[in-house]
């Protein structure tokens, strides 16, 4: 899907004064990083060309993603908008539409050369600490982003942040703690995955060596950690969000709004909730929290 590209006219008054940016020669602006574990594993994965490809080909493409995405956002023609954590693009080429500007920000420069093709405004920048002026974005988006931030609050809340009064931030595709809070024998299972992978749903397996990297690039997914509904309103309802939590399986598209989960992707959830004593028919159970909050408009 080729979409056409941003004006650069309309760049430069989002950035802060206050951070040095910089522009290479394939047109991404830059930030100063400073370099972490999570931050330089990520740049490896999604700046892989082939790993970037094989990513931004299978993940969150599906007409279920747009249906349930439009559902809860609208059209975002002619809206600033900001995707933090964007990737190779995958949000802008499932949804498509023509935002005014749709600015990538990311750590991989690799990703960000494939977001700009589609029609991003690319910025190399760390998402906890963002080189933005608050308050100029319609719509600021993290489409399964948190969980491979180390500062998960520190994130959301420069996210926030960027969000004009009336504007909306939406997250999804972060893992919902209760969801994955394994035990015993389930616990067991996940840690012995990789193998099970290989040898007997060789459906899930790929290259050692890419889905090592993967890994280390999601540092809450895993048993016991991840986002809750109380991280999203604690942090966002205090600077002036309404907010609405939508449990979903990532199945599920426009009937999100009916309440409907969805059913899982693949049995191997079901079954390790079961060995957890997990109600995988309660929304605590859902795999995801897609999160859309309003803020509030200034007197």
């Amino acid at each position: 899907m080729v979409l056409s590209a941003v004006s650069s006219s309309t760049k430069l008054p989002f950035f802060s004064a206050h951070i040095a940016i910089t522009q290479n020669s394939d047109g991404i602006w830059a930030a100063p990083i400073q370099t972490s574990p999570a931050i330089e594993a990520n740049s490896v994965y999604f700046g892989h060309p082939e790993w970037a490809k094989g990513y931004f080909d299978s993940c969150h493409r599906d007409q279920v993603f747009r249906e349930r995405w439009l559902s809860v956002m609208g059209s975002w023609d002619d809206k600033v908008v900001v995707d933090i954590g964007c990737g190779p693009g995958n949000l802008y080429a499932s949804i498509g539409g023509s935002p005014r500007t749709i600015i990538g920000v990311d750590v991989a420069e690799g990703g960000l050369k494939m977001a700009a093709q589609i029609g991003y405004t690319p910025v190399l920048a760390d998402a906890h600490d963002l080189p933005f002026v608050s308050e100029f974005a319609d719509i600021v988006a993290l489409n399964a982003t948190l969980h491979h931030c180390e500062d998960m609050p520190t994130v959301l809340a420069e996210a926030a942040r960027l969000v004009k009064p009336g504007g909306l931030l939406i997250v999804d595709h972060d893992p919902q703690r209760s969801a994955w809070n394994y035990q015993g024998l389930a616990l067991m299972f996940y840690k012995m995955r990789l193998p099970i992978y290989r040898f007997f749903l060789r459906n899930l397996h790929i290259d050692s060596e890419e889905r090592l990297t993967a890994l280390k690039t999601e540092i809450h997914h895993r048993p016991g950690d991840g986002v809750t509904a109380e991280f999203f309103t604690q942090t966002l309802q205090p600077k002036g969000f309404q907010v609405n939590l939508f449990p979903h399986n990532q199945t599920v598209g426009a009937d999100i709004l009916k309440g409907v989960q969805g059913e899982f992707p693949h049995w191997r959830y079901g079954l390790g909730q079961r060995l957890s004593g997990i109600d995988s028919r309660s929304p605590e159970a859902a795999l995801s929290l897609l999160v859309v909050a309003q803020k509030s408009q200034q007197d």
